[in-house]
């Protein structure tokens, strides 16, 4: 299988079409956020991404582009970013956040409940969806 640095165009490519693959298992996320994320210290490219996350459609989306109207932007490291986003590890964020790596912007109750809800505390009970996105991330 093909292994791909995250954020990277073909990473992003490759996990949109797993997230298409799964379609509706992925459905029913209980909360609602639009994410806009500041991503730096990026290891290819011109070093910074936007990206965002959404998911008000029930199902997570994550793209690379800024939202037009987010209810929170993150700013944060490529590292913390992955740890959060391709291994569920919540505590990275909140090591990173309280460590002054990672800077919020918007409603933070909901980032905090979207996190809580999106990713398990210990990032062992992945989705059928997480575990491949893991599996083509370098």
């Amino acid at each position: 299988m093909d292994r791909y640095p995250f954020l990277s165009d073909e990473w992003v490519a490759a996990a949109r079409q797993i997230r298409e693959e799964f379609g509706a298992l992925e459905e029913g996320i209980p909360s609602n956020i639009r994410m806009n994320q500041v991503i730096n210290e990026v290891p290819f490219g011109t070093g910074t991404i936007n990206a965002h996350l959404d998911t008000t459609s029930g199902s997570l989306e994550m793209d690379i582009g800024h939202l037009e109207r987010a209810d929170v932007t993150v700013t944060l490291d490529y590292d913390t970013a992955k740890a959060v986003f391709v291994d569920g590890t919540v505590s990275a964020a909140m090591s990173a956040f309280m460590a002054g790596k990672v800077r919020v912007q918007g409603e933070m109750a909901k980032l905090l409940a979207a996190l809580q809800q999106l990713a398990p505390p210990d990032g062992t009970a992945a989705t059928a969806v997480q575990q491949r996105i893991r599996e083509i991330t370098a």
